[in-house]
């Protein structure tokens, strides 16, 4: 279960998280060193208060008591008969509200917003702030979950610590005013009414002692003589919380100008948590998407090992329009798929998907690669105008040791040879995926044991600093030396490998996304594979045993015979059934014996439940409970029906 980007676990105790140290008080009291003085020593209004690291100072109330001149900590003007005063405290109040309101947008996530309103208020505005959220927050217009219920968030203040050491400290309260963790908001009762009515309210008429009480809890009465403001916090839809904040006896108290500050704070961190909870939203669905396009895992067929990477193009886009995919095929074949949706947003991570999926199902049919392509351009052009892709599509033989390539637009691979020499595959480039009115080739090459296939998408070789031709030398390059520090005889461990081609990108070239996908031929000698074609006739079955008996002699595998005789039988019986054409028998010795028998009948058998009095109908039950693994896959002109069995260890 995925914790809601709002909850509020995994937080520090309040009591219990390091003190945030302010400026020295000797600075504050020297004259606010960072703030540039008026003629006659009068602090500019606006400037940040080193009290504490990002808090504007309001320099017009009354001081902190216990020091001389320490630190200005009150918003509200004294009263005055000076017209020329009143003018430049409001002017001092606005400037104020300017960079608290600066300071709370800066945040980005919900505990950086929830911060910024305590840092900006306490203790130019307030000497505490309470902070209360709905629990859980409501995501844009989803309908909040029953019952109301207020967590506190956070509560911050200021204390001052003994004079000797000339320091100020704002730290969460290790002894704060008493309040209570959760508050279910009573539909009906006096905090309901003053939510309700989203304007900031004081906290010394009958409403609002009776709604503080029920949002601090009726066992931590407020104490006496503090003042309090009680600013409901109103998102775009609807009440998401509320901050209290409070002053001491020994300070000034709120006037009626000090509402709208609160309402000014309260709402844009209101706002702000609002675009937090939707920015959270959006990672999570992005982190999401990005885990169902791309493979959770890579197979491991017979013959070949893989390995991949893949790269946003930055870490907050989290997905993009780059994928890679590896899909086993008949014959113990794989297909390696590799690209590149024009784009890096979650559009193209939607055409994306679709393209993969479709590459998975025509992978399945066994065409070959360029029909592989030429469907995807056809799947693209029906998605909409301008779904632009790029695809490279290579299928790998462990058998003939041998690689089919077909490339649509897309960078060529790079083969990594076991002695260290490193080649770019000659293959025809094609045009990109979605063009339409093409054709697309595919090249045969050799693919020997040990080397090493890379494929990738131009994120990795193109950046603004370099052109792709000479990010693919440069990538040829960096594989050639790797290779060298591991000897002419052995091949570089491929996740090191991957990890090596990614430490070439400088700080200018993740310009976009990065797929890589790195697969290493380890091949299935000639000596482990046996093949055979058997005329479809009633005998087939009986020399199909006989050639799987020599078969297993050969390997000293004799403890299987009686299975795979049985099995085989049962195989190439029903293949033999539908056959008009030669029925294929091959054995491969792996790690697993595999058994495939193929013929020209598209129809895929399956598996039933045959009755007492049925004669047939039993041969896929008894498949089924003495292989390891079965399947069938339809081919081009047929289909292959295969197995296996585990050899000892």
């Amino acid at each position: 279960m995925t914790e809601h980007p709002t909850s509020h676990e995994g937080r520090q105790p309040l009591a219990a998280r390091p003190q945030e140290r302010a400026r020295p008080r000797q600075e504050a009291a020297a004259g606010l060193p960072d703030v540039p003085a008026q003629p006659g020593g009068a602090p500019v209004p606006g400037a940040e208060s080193p009290a504490a690291p990002g808090v504007p100072a309001a320099p017009f109330g009354g001081g902190v008591p216990g020091g001389s001149g320490a630190v200005a900590v009150a918003v509200s003007p004294q009263p005055s008969g000076g017209g020329g005063t009143s003018a430049r405290r409001e002017g001092e109040r606005l400037r104020f509200v300017g960079a608290a309101t600066r300071r709370i947008a800066r945040g980005i996530d919900l505990d950086e917003i929830v911060l910024g309103l305590c840092r900006a208020t306490v203790p130019t505005f307030s000497d505490e702030i309470l902070v209360y959220l709905r629990d859980p927050l409501p995501v844009g217009d989803e309908r909040p979950v029953a019952p109301f219920v207020l967590r506190l968030r956070r509560t911050d203040r200021l204390r001052l610590t003994d004079p000797e050491s000339e320091e100020l400290v704002l730290v969460p309260d290790p002894d704060p005013t008493p309040a209570a963790e959760l508050c279910e908001v009573r539909s009906g009762g006096a905090l309901a009414e003053v939510l309700r009515g989203v304007r900031p309210v004081f906290g010394d008429s009958a409403a609002s002692r009776e709604a503080l009480g029920e949002l601090l809890g009726t066992d931590h009465p407020l104490p006496g003589g503090l003042r309090a403001i009680l600013a409901p916090l109103r998102g775009r839809r609807r009440v998401i919380g509320a901050a209290v904040f409070l002053r001491r006896p020994e300070r000034a108290g709120f006037e009626p100008n000090d509402l709208l500050v609160a309402a000014q704070l309260a709402t844009h961190t209101a706002l702000g948590i609002d675009k937090a909870v939707l920015y959270g939203r959006e990672a999570y669905i992005a982190d999401e998407l990005q885990r169902t396009m791309l493979p959770d895992s890579l197979p491991q067929p017979t013959g070949v090992r893989l390995a991949s990477r893949y790269l946003p193009a930055a870490e907050t886009a989290r997905v993009g329009g780059d994928w890679y995919d590896a899909i086993p095929l008949p014959g113990s074949r794989v297909a390696l798929v590799v690209g590149d949706v024009m784009g890096h947003s979650m559009t193209s991570a939607a055409i994306m998907g679709q393209l993969r999926t479709t590459a998975q199902t025509l992978a399945g049919l066994d065409l070959p690669p360029q029909e592989v392509l030429h469907h995807l351009d056809e799947q693209a052009q029906r998605l909409g105008e301008n779904r632009m892709a790029t695809c490279l599509y290579a299928v790998y033989d462990p058998v003939s040791h041998r690689i089919t390539v077909a490339n649509a637009g897309h960078p060529p691979p790079i083969l990594l040879h076991l002695g260290g020499r490193a080649e770019v595959l000659r293959v025809p480039p094609g045009a990109p995926i979605g063009v339409g009115g093409v054709d697309f080739e595919a090249v045969e090459l050799d693919a020997p044991a040990g080397a090493t296939l890379l494929l990738y998408t131009d994120g990795l070789v193109e950046s603004r600093l370099r052109d792709v031709w000479t990010g693919i030398e440069q990538l040829r390059e960096r594989l050639a030396a790797t290779a060298q520090l591991t000897g002419p005889d052995h091949s570089p461990p491929l996740e090191a490998l991957c990890d090596d081609v990614l430490d070439m990108l400088g700080p200018g070239d993740r310009d976009d996304d990065i797929a890589l996908l790195a697969a290493r031929f380890d091949g299935i000698a000639p000596s482990d594979v046996a093949y055979w074609f058997l005329d479809p006739e009633d005998a087939a079955p009986g020399r199909a045993r006989r050639l799987a008996r020599r078969a297993l002699a050969r390997w000293d595998l004799e403890e299987l015979t009686d299975s795979v005789e049985l099995l085989i039988s049962e195989v190439v019986t029903n293949a033999v059934r539908y056959a008009e054409r030669p029925v294929t028998l091959r054995l491969l010795r792996t790690d697993v014996l595999r058994c495939e028998v193929g013929d020209d009948s598209p129809q895929l058998p399956r598996q039933r439940r045959a009755r007492d009095t049925d004669e047939s109908g039993r041969g896929l039950f008894l498949v089924n409970r003495l292989a390891r693994r079965w399947g069938a896959t339809r081919l081009s002109g047929g289909k292959v029906v295969w197995f296996e069995l585990a050899t000892r260890t």
